[in-house]
């Protein structure tokens, strides 16, 4: 699963490739924004924690990541 994450002030945006389900990302984002003291936490693929504070998420974007195309066929 791709998350993409926008955060305040900041002019690049993240994007963590996580094993996590849309429903569990959705509720970690949720519980972030419930408080202004709140984190975001996410671990990526690879076992590495993300932390995001959530008063600087701007907005965040949850979809599946695409798969890679192979072979020479035309599209």
């Amino acid at each position: 699963m791709e998350v993409t994450i926008g955060v305040q002030n900041v002019a690049r945006e993240l994007t963590v490739e996580t094993d996590a389900a849309a429903d569990e990302v959705a509720q970690a984002v949720d519980a972030a924004l419930a408080s202004p003291d709140a984190v975001l936490r996410l671990v990526d693929t690879k076992g590495r924690t993300v932390l995001v504070p959530g008063r600087a998420v701007g907005w965040v974007q949850v979809g599946e990541s695409e798969k890679g195309k192979v072979g020479f066929g035309a599209v």
